[in-house]
């Protein structure tokens, strides 16, 4: 694609990264045919082409407004687009670009401002975000059927004792997981431990940075990234750790592109690229190569594991951080099926459940559509379980449906 960058950004880090980006898309448009709001939508400027020429125009001068806002708003940052694109064009950086500059330029209504903010308040303190939780779990018996679909039960942990093994990784445990579901990161716990593997964990991490970065505070990010990274480098600078561990696809990914939100800074740029490139998801330590025989993990697995009479069925969905955005496909699938669980195929499992961090807050209505698109997809096949790998996908799912919705791990330790 030719560009015309402004003089503006013409010198900048992210004008020149914006414009190599530009230029290697050559506006076929394969990515509008798997991108969930240019289907639900139909207009151009909500499909990644369309964005992309709209963050364009932005670089080369144009002064954006609401509707440009709008448009990169739409945006689910789901990556199918980058798994369908036949020239490699890396959209979500741009869109990041994109949507830094445009929000600088562009003043959001008050409603906007004081949603996202308080989002950001209420996500970030644990404290807070537990007590409303409680407060919500003990009147869901007299609230309405809308509020109570989206309130878990609370959950009893399964027994574990902690054994120290000469492999550790530092399992991250996330901001909201622990109070809404505390018993992936047990069922993480007790799977890695049967890996001879020991989890680390660092009760000064909470956030991996992606809430507040998503909610257009750039600022607040980078400092909840940049005390991530001082928090883990003493077990990274001493060997003390072999990866970084999340449960939830959806902050793997962000701690993924800390490389690349920080490229430019002069002081954590080789830091962040380390703490990426040791981060690994759940899947790929139990079946990656460098981490071990796949085989034998598996075998560990299974010891003590009783074959059920009749294998439940069960759908799979794989979030698009785990599938699009850290581009690990069909891993977690065949190994479910060793452990004696019959997966159902169903259609359009690329395509994004509307969850997307707070976008099923922020955009409600698109949201719902997909959600609703992906349940009556899943639901056609008849399934006892439901079954993901992203607290965010697991929460949205279940407040459309009845079948049960779990984390993968969690099937791992069933007897």
């Amino acid at each position: 694609m030719k560009t015309d960058i402004s003089s503006d950004y013409q010198q900048t880090p992210e004008g020149k990264t914006a414009n190599k980006i530009l230029r290697s898309c050559v506006h076929c448009g394969f990515c509008n045919a798997t991108c969930p709001t240019y289907q639900l939508l139909g207009n151009e400027l909500d499909g990644p082409r369309g964005r992309i020429y709209l963050i364009k125009q932005v670089l080369e001068g144009r002064d954006p407004g609401r509707e440009t806002q709008l448009h990169l708003d739409r945006c689910l940052t789901c990556r199918n687009c980058e798994s369908t694109c036949p020239s490699g064009v890396n959209y979500s950086e741009l869109l990041n670009i994109g949507r830094s500059i445009v929000n600088k330029k562009v003043t959001r209504s008050l409603f906007q401002r004081t949603l996202h903010f308080s989002l950001r308040k209420l996500f970030l303190s644990r404290f807070l975000f537990t007590a409303l939780l409680k407060t919500g779990q003990t009147l869901k018996p007299v609230l309405p059927a809308s509020l109570k679909a989206s309130i878990p039960d609370r959950q009893l942990q399964p027994d574990f004792t902690r054994q120290s093994h000469n492999r550790k990784i530092l399992l991250i445990t996330g901001c909201v997981q622990p109070a809404l579901k505390p018993n992936i990161d047990s069922a993480a716990r007790i799977v890695f431990d049967k890996l001879d593997i020991e989890c680390i964990e660092s009760p000064d991490t909470q956030c991996c940075g992606s809430l507040s970065h998503h909610l257009n505070a750039e600022e607040e990010a980078f400092r909840i990234i940049k005390n991530n990274i001082d928090n883990w480098w003493p077990l990274i600078e001493n060997k003390t750790i072999e990866a970084i561990c999340m449960t939830a696809s959806g902050c793997g990914v962000a701690i993924k592109e800390y490389a690349q939100l920080l490229a430019h800074d002069s002081e954590y740029a080789d830091k962040a690229k380390t703490v990426s490139r040791l981060y690994k998801d759940p899947i790929e330590i139990i079946s990656a190569g460098s981490y071990g025989d796949r085989k034998t993990a598996i075998a560990k697995l299974m010891a003590n594991r009783k074959a059920p009479e009749t294998p439940q069925r069960i759908a799979f969905h794989p979030p698009c951080t785990l599938q699009h955005g850290m581009q690990l496909k069909n891993l977690v699938e065949p190994l479910l099926e060793n452990c004696g669980y019959t997966l159902l195929p169903f259609k359009d499992s690329h395509l994004c459940c509307g969850s997307a961090g707070t976008y099923s807050i922020t955009q409600k209505s698109l949201s719902q559509q997909l959600l609703a698109n992906k349940l009556n997809n899943i639901e056609d096949k008849k399934p006892e379980l439901i079954i993901t790998a992203n607290i965010g996908c697991q929460l949205h799912l279940q407040s459309g449906t009845q079948i049960p919705v779990r984390h993968w791990l969690e099937l791992l330790i069933q007897n």
